[in-house]
């Protein structure tokens, strides 16, 4: 039996979702509101003590952090592979999903927290939101959060996230030149592991990123026309979370440009 712990707009559940989609399988669903603070609750930090989403759930055995359970799913069920054949392939799928782990995910989640989630957050009481920066154990991640809440888009971990969201998508570009997917001539668990990255740039705001790179462009359009990402990711949209997005999404692009002329 699978089981997945996770968030519905989560970029890093979206991609475990877009992984069991990719292969057919069935799972329990266990969804956390993450803004309310369901992955600090003790009942899920005995499961994940990161207190981050999401956790997969395997025949009771437990497994942590996406990018290693994306791994662990191709390992346990071969029927459909999703690592290239080729050793150099398969290294450069790590290349781009190591990437996530060293920097762009961080830069994702400070983004949205300057652009949208901080006006969840400040719909809190001074003491609910204390607690819940406080219930976040990574040290710089509650710097990050504390800053985005109080700063916004003024905050100063904001021009510097957006700009490595630039250069990551300049590379993405660089490496289509050659192939049609990140890592060859297949869709492999690099391609699944950024496509929720892909719209959730859209939904801040930040696809004139992508617009003027045709190579990322086609890329995006035939990562979003599989039908995994209706299942894995379109069927859950969040409609509040969609809201807040949008509010912000005009005040987002126009302080994206400035940034990136600078």
């Amino acid at each position: 039996m699978i089981e997945l712990f996770h968030n519905d707009m989560s970029v890093c559940s979206a991609k475990v979702r877009i992984v069991l989609a990719e292969k057919g399988l069935g799972w329990k669903s266990h969804t956390l509101n993450l803004r309310a603070g369901d992955a600090q609750r003790p009942e899920y930090l005995r499961l994940n003590p990161n207190a981050v989403v999401p956790t997969l759930v395997h025949d009771a055995k437990v497994v942590v952090e996406s990018a290693v359970i994306c791994e662990y799913l191709d390992d346990v069920w071969t029927e459909t592979p999703l690592r290239p054949g080729n050793p150099l392939a398969r290294a450069r799928m790590r290349l781009w999903t190591k990437q996530l782990d060293e920097g762009v995910h961080a830069a994702t989640g400070t983004v949205s927290a300057c652009i949208a989630f901080r006006h969840q957050h400040m719909k809190k009481s001074a003491e609910d939101l204390k607690r819940y920066i406080d219930g976040i154990p990574q040290p710089e991640r509650r710097e990050r959060i504390q800053k985005a809440v109080e700063f916004g888009m003024d905050s100063p971990t904001f021009a510097p996230a957006l700009r490595r969201l630039d250069r990551l998508i300049a590379d993405i570009e660089r490496a289509l030149t050659d192939s049609d997917w990140l890592a060859g001539e297949s869709y492999c668990l690099a391609d699944a592991a950024y496509t929720p990255y892909m719209i959730r740039l859209e939904h801040l705001g930040l696809g004139d990123m992508i617009k003027p790179r045709p190579r990322i462009a086609d890329w995006t359009a035939r990562l979003f026309a599989r039908p995994s990402f209706k299942t894995a990711v379109a069927d859950w949209f969040n409609p509040e979370t969609l809201a807040v997005f949008e509010a912000h999404r005009e005040s987002a692009r126009e302080k994206a440009a400035r940034i990136l002329k600078a």
